[in-house]
């Protein structure tokens, strides 16, 4: 539905220049969305999809280990788009102490935001509010240190930011003035929490997002913090018991219509356009969260077996080592003695077994310091993290 501007420009001085900043009017749109036609289709295959993906995550032979390489590459994925280089790779290599060479700025940001979202559903699991405090919460968290921490962690913008371009006066969009962002947010806070305007959550979240992106309350940060409302918003809602649902791939792989809907929406207050689009990307990627899971599971399984079918009493060391392996794809085999209280020698045997049967493969070409990295799994786990 063709609407009017979802907001008024309001004429500041930055730098000594005019700059027109874009104040949104406060949610629900108005008229009222039209629940009909592709807008209704497209939200009831979303809403099956994203229950298949919540029911098929309980059929997982471990659901920790999945959503801990999932929850990793969102991360790799939302930080991607904000520029950094970083592979999944990377991030695990990272989080092994012992690997060197890893482009420590970019890795350093995806870390953080895997750290962001856990603080913000632990949070969420100790019945704290979604709240604007744990939106401030959650970008402390991420902007803690590495790039980005001199942005004011933690604290909404008090100055003027801008989306495109060398400076406000020539950008391709510039957010509230910082002396609105308050209230702005305020009301974003009112909607999350509105229970008299019927929307579904799905459609509420949709929305949010886009209020959330026009107001850009940070200075930086503010793309990966409005990816990571969505997730958070349907795990509030339970709509999703564990956080298996991300639309960075998506978000990445149609980057420009996903600019231009945001402009669009402010031009001409369509949000129903803008919703199929937003609908139809959880649906593709909880339909590919569910491929994913059971392409895993068949794989460890398969994997399992092979183990098993060795034989011979290295068989029980070499299921341990498979199950660091499934836990930490990359590892090195003091890590691997680590996580199983296996010794050295115990440990370097059992992981011959799986390079033997095509599960691990050693990735340094060193005698000392090897690392080991379970090829597959990564391998599945990597499409649509490719820098490009």
């Amino acid at each position: 539905m063709q609407r009017k501007e979802t907001g008024k420009y309001y004429v500041t001085s930055v730098a000594g220049e005019q700059v027109r900043a874009f104040v949104p009017a406060p949610l629900p749109p108005k008229p009222a969305l039209e629940p009909h036609g592709p807008l209704q289709q497209t939200l009831e295959s979303a809403v099956l999809a994203l229950g298949r993906l919540d029911s098929v995550a309980t059929l997982l032979p471990d659901e920790s280990l999945f959503l801990y390489a999932y929850v990793r590459k969102e991360a790799v994925l939302s930080s991607q788009i904000e520029g950094t280089q970083s592979s999944l790779s990377d991030l695990f290599l990272y989080e092994l102490e012992e690997a060197p060479g890893v482009p420590v700025d970019d890795v350093r940001e995806v870390s953080n935001y895997v750290a962001a979202l856990n603080h913000g559903l632990q949070r969420l699991r100790e019945d704290f509010p979604l709240s604007n405090r744990l939106i401030r919460e959650i970008h402390g968290v991420l902007l803690s240190d590495g790039r980005g921490s001199e942005k004011t962690p933690g604290e909404f913008r008090r100055s003027q930011n801008w989306i495109g371009g060398t400076r406000p006066g020539n950008a391709v969009f510039v957010p509230p003035p910082h002396t609105a962002v308050p209230d702005c947010m305020t009301e974003l806070e009112r909607f999350l929490h509105s229970e008299d305007d019927g929307l579904p959550v799905l459609l509420r979240a949709g929305i949010a997002h886009v209020q959330f992106e026009t107001i850009h309350p940070f200075l930086d940060g503010n793309g990966r913090v409005g990816r990571l409302l969505i997730t958070l918003m349907l795990c509030h809602a339970d709509m999703l018991r564990q956080p298996l649902l991300y639309l960075s791939l998506y978000f990445k792989q149609n980057r420009s219509t996903y600019y231009d809907m945001l402009s669009h929406v402010r031009r001409t207050g369509d949000w129903e356009t803008w919703l199929v689009f937003f609908l139809e990307g959880v649906k593709l990627t909880a339909e590919g969260a569910v491929s994913t899971a059971e392409r895993l599971s068949r794989m460890l399984q398969n994997d399992q077996s092979k183990v098993l079918a060795t034989g011979g009493r290295r068989t029980g060391s070499a299921l341990r080592v498979h199950d660091a392996l499934k836990a930490q794809p990359i590892l090195s085999l003091p890590a691997v003695c680590r996580h199983t209280h296996l010794s050295f020698a115990t440990a370097s045997a059992a992981m011959k077994v799986l390079a033997n049967n095509g599960i691990a493969q050693e990735i340094t070409g060193k005698r000392r310091n090897r690392l080991f990295v379970y090829d597959q799994y990564l391998s599945i786990l990597n499409e649509g993290t490719e820098v490009s």
